[in-house]
């Protein structure tokens, strides 16, 4: 999709429009996002936070004196603003305002939620920890399917209400949207940091989804948006209870989003990223956070949510994440890989297929590509642009699938 703002930085302007998405379920307004958009600094990290954090805190503030409707609705999209205010801090992992805009941002979603039917706040066990999430209960009575969902690398359980939890719901799925290691209450909560083998952050959630006596068995699906588009496929290869898998949008490696701007082959980059000392590449990457936008917000992130200290550290880690090896093959449930074909980071480079189509190419199981396109509004990374459009083509693969 063209850039209608922040015509310079890539980065600035996907997360201005992942933010306009979340209007097509309540989750911003368009005129709240062009306001405050408007009044950021191109490439300032401190203008990006105290614009939204302002916006928030309005309508926080407007919602705690609001009827019951318009309560819930302010203290939605508030929510997703408060989330968006703290989103390029975690370069410094101690700065107070990442936790006071999360914090905010959470309660402001648990306040919304009060006014929604059939949403409950859950906590879900979890080695020494518990993993925090909510549960979209489907109308009537009976068993009926779920659809288990996880965000990717930058994602919160809180936002996936409009990436298919309210969107389920309504089509009779209970959905179970769930923050893994790494994600925002792990990490906020509990310094988890993320792990590559989600097959052991999936099989608890399982566990703790199919006790309840509303749920279908036979009719659980496991969805994952971004990075959760290499995570839920890793889990079904070696989950057998998962009985369809869809990625929003496939990867096959993660790694591939950085190593694509580096000159060297995979191989080369990996064996430099986990030296003990390497001052070329150092210096490599600290040109490569000033030169891009999206390289300098992953990196610093990216140490956020990996455990990291250094940049070389993050990419070292990062560069586990993959389904080579077998994993992809295992995989036999029907799945479903979606591709946006302006993905700003996994569309391939230099003649290199797109992440979705590597990882759909190794398939072996039944499957099913599903590309989504600049003239549908559609091809920005997980579709953010048309959340209403991407919901109803997955949930309909899912009618018919399970």
């Amino acid at each position: 999709m063209k850039q209608l703002l922040f015509e310079d930085d890539p980065q600035f302007w996907f997360e201005t429009l992942r933010v306009f998405g979340h209007a097509s379920y309540g989750g911003a307004d368009f005129g709240e996002v062009v306001a405050t958009a408007s009044r950021i600094k191109p490439g300032d990290y401190d203008s990006w936070h105290d614009e939204w954090l302002a916006t928030a805190e309005r309508l926080a503030a407007e919602a705690a004196s609001a009827r019951p409707v318009s309560a819930r609705d302010a203290y939605l999209r508030a929510s997703t603003y408060f989330r968006s205010a703290e989103f390029f801090l975690h370069g410094n992992a101690s700065d107070p305002r990442i936790a006071y805009a999360y914090d905010r941002s959470v309660a402001c979603f648990h306040r919304a939620v009060e006014g929604f039917e059939g949403i409950e706040h859950v906590e879900i066990p979890y080695e020494d920890h518990v993993l925090r999430g909510y549960f979209y209960r489907a109308p009537g009575a009976g068993r009926k399917p779920i659809v288990v969902m996880c965000n990717g690398f930058d994602g919160a359980a809180e936002e996936l209400m409009f990436f298919g939890g309210l969107a389920g719901q309504e089509r009779g799925y209970h959905v179970l949207a769930v923050d893994g290691p790494g994600q925002p209450s792990a990490i906020h909560r509990d310094g988890l940091v993320f792990r590559p083998d989600w097959e052991h952050v999936v099989a608890p959630v399982l566990d703790f989804a199919l006790a309840d006596p509303g749920v279908d068995s036979e009719k659980v699906a496991l969805l994952g948006l971004s990075l959760g588009g290499l995570l839920a496929p890793r889990a079904a290869a070696f989950e057998p209870r998962i009985k369809a898998v869809v990625a929003v949008d496939g990867v096959f490696d993660a790694g591939s989003a950085v190593t694509a701007m580096l000159p060297w082959p995979r191989e080369e980059i990996v064996r430099r990223a986990n030296a003990a000392e390497d001052a070329e590449f150092d210096q490599l990457l600290a040109a490569g956070r000033a030169a891009s936008p999206t390289l300098r917000w992953a990196a610093d992130h990216g140490r956020y949510v990996m455990g990291a200290k250094t940049d070389r550290e993050f990419l070292a880690k990062y560069l586990t994440y993959t389904l080579d090896g077998g994993v992809a093959e295992r995989i036999s449930c029907p799945a479903l890989i979606c591709e946006a074909t302006d993905d700003l980071f996994f569309n391939g480079t230099d003649g290199q297929e797109s992440e979705p189509r590597r990882l759909y190419a190794r398939l072996t199981g039944p499957k099913t590509l599903l590309s989504f396109t600049a003239e549908e509004g559609a091809d920005a990374h997980c579709h953010v642009g048309a959340q209403r459009l991407a919901a109803a083509r997955v949930f309909d693969w899912l009618d018919e699938t399970l």
